[in-house]
């Protein structure tokens, strides 16, 4: 009797042990289970999908403090390009001007209007004027926030009979404001003004 006794809570004993390793075994696997699963989530969300001329092109995110001075720099030449580059159609400026006014602020809007005000639009069309703005330099400095911005770069304006190239040098500073189709990178141009605007080469035609 005392054998079977024995038998019985040596039994129950295996039983326990087996039951206390198969629990921790279930605890552990719910864990790397979970585990696993958050991690995917995450790397997936990191995943981004593009579609471009119908084809679906993998991208990747990142954090917008790593990315800061190349948007801010596409962001300001987007601006100085929308602003300066004008063709003799009053609904190409009248596009390209709007593009532009979603960029910035007042500031911006007040220099359209004094060209306005002056008759500079009317000029254009009725002289057959082409002009557009290349960027040599865009400097950005990030570690003082608005950040200060500073364009360098030269504005051609081509008529019937000459190719006259300027110096164009402007300043302001870039706020953060929400994204949107007409400010995908989600700045704002604040206290943008003109420092330099001069002939440097003259060409015949």
């Amino acid at each position: 009797m005392f054998k079977k006794t024995k038998n019985i809570d040596t039994a129950f004993r295996h039983i326990r042990l087996f039951s206390i390793i198969f629990l921790a075994s279930c605890v552990l696997i719910v864990f790397l289970v979970v585990s696993k699963s958050y991690q995917l989530a995450a790397q997936t969300g990191e995943r981004i999908y593009i579609l471009a001329n119908g084809k679906a092109l993998e991208a990747y995110s990142a954090e917008r403090k790593d990315n800061i001075p190349v948007e801010a720099r596409d962001h300001v030449k987007m601006f100085h390009h929308n602003f300066f580059t004008l063709d003799p159609d009053e609904k190409v400026i009248q596009s390209n001007i709007v593009k532009a006014l979603y960029l910035a602020d007042g500031s911006a809007k007040q220099q359209y209007d004094n060209l306005k005000e002056n008759g500079y639009y009317s000029n254009i069309i009725s002289g057959n004027v082409s002009q557009t703005a290349d960027a040599d330099s865009i400097q950005i400095n990030t570690d003082v926030y608005p950040f200060y911005f500073l364009y360098k770069g030269q504005q051609k304006i081509i008529r019937p009979t000459t190719i006259v190239t300027r110096s164009l040098i402007t300043e302001g500073y870039l706020r953060n404001v929400s994204r949107s189709d007409n400010n995908p990178h989600g700045f704002l141009i604040e206290k943008w003004r003109t420092l330099e605007n001069k002939d440097i080469n003259v060409q015949n035609r």
